[in-house]
């Protein structure tokens, strides 16, 4: 007997088939489908409809598109439903609406942020950066941390930590201490100190290129990694985007640190106490494991060369060394070490 053929919604003619069996859309209707960019883990089509919102449709990947062999189970992208379904609550104004989600194709559908929008990522790669939106970048992280002081049943939702185990924890750390040894005593507590820290709602993936920014205003987005955990590691894996920025862009090093400096204050200052009393060392350790493991993790950022990596990679070495204790103390030891690295070369 032939098996029925697995959906790929990269394959328009499939998609069209399965939305209209499925009643998703009305059997006249024919959408245009544009296949985005959807990152590493993802198929992602932009569905356009002839009548209502358009669609943003999100298929998980069991192996990633990366060099190295990745892989994962795809019924995350029901984790990333849940995660959305909590977000409508938490930051009401700054998530897309919920559709759909199909347990059997992995499938999750909500709507598409309106046109004209911009990637946040690309227009920092470009060097237009804002201090505002810095700003409500750390106020929304704050507010996504504090969740469960209102919502205490998150903490049990998502206390499988599975996919951030396969996702995070594995390519971003273990895999960046057998590569860079000098740096495995601090990953390996850092790792250990992770697992023990089950604090906060944790996106997992908070960084510029899930943020989309529409009529001024910044929409979170790439939920798949959520969990309860460590609410230092969102903000270390978003620092290292600024401060790798910072590092790239010599021309806008400063105004990428004034971003680093003003999204912290802002995240920091509306976070709860029970949170901020404990958090700045473990941002500190985190920041610099992420900033090693995106030049020698299995992930490494696409916009930095061999030569970015490797003096990113002796700077966070030194630092390391160095034993910063604060977050502001770190952006200035940052900054010192990428002027000192310029000016003998």
């Amino acid at each position: 007997m032939t098996q029925p053929r697995k959906l790929d919604i990269e394959d328009p003619a499939m998609l069209l088939t399965y939305l209209r069996d499925t009643d998703k859309i009305a059997s006249t209707e024919t959408p245009t489908f544009i296949t985005l960019d959807g990152g590493v883990s993802n198929r992602t089509i932009w569905v356009k409809r002839e009548q209502g919102k358009d669609w943003i449709l999100k298929q998980a990947l069991e192996k990633l598109r990366v060099k190295v062999d990745w892989f994962s189970a795809p019924d995350r992208i029901h984790r990333e439903a849940a995660g959305l379904r909590w977000f409508t609550q938490i930051i009401p104004d700054h998530v897309p609406e919920f559709i759909f989600e199909d347990n059997d194709d992995h499938i999750l559908a909500m709507s598409a942020i309106p046109q004209p929008h911009e990637n946040w990522k690309t227009t920092l790669l470009n060097g237009q950066t804002s201090l505002n939106d810095a700003v409500s970048f750390g106020e929304l992280l704050a507010k996504i941390h504090n969740a469960v002081n209102d919502h205490p049943s998150i903490a049990t939702e998502f206390d499988d930590t599975k996919f951030f185990e396969e996702l995070r924890l594995e390519p971003y750390y273990s895999y960046t201490a057998t590569q860079v040894p000098s740096a495995k005593p601090m990953i390996r507590q850092l790792i250990d100190d992770t697992r023990q820290r089950q604090l906060a709602l944790v996106h997992g993936d908070y960084s510029p290129k899930n943020v989309l920014i529409y009529d001024d205003r910044l929409f979170i987005l790439d939920y798949e990694v959520i969990h309860f955990g460590d609410p230092a590691f969102d903000v270390g894996f978003s620092l290292t985007h600024f401060l790798s920025k910072a590092h790239y862009l010599q021309e806008h090093r400063q105004a990428f640190i004034e971003m680093a400096t003003v999204y912290w204050q802002a995240y920091h200052t509306l976070l709860s106490q029970r949170l901020s009393a404990t958090i700045q060392l473990y941002v500190v350790r985190h920041t610099l494991a992420c900033l090693l493991a995106r030049v020698a993790g299995r992930s490494p950022l696409e916009y930095l060369d061999d030569t970015h990596r490797q003096r990113q990679q002796a700077i966070v070495i030194d630092l390391i060394n160095n034993h910063i204790q604060t977050v502001p103390d770190l952006f200035g030891a940052f900054t010192e070490r990428l002027t000192s690295y310029n000016e003998s070369n």
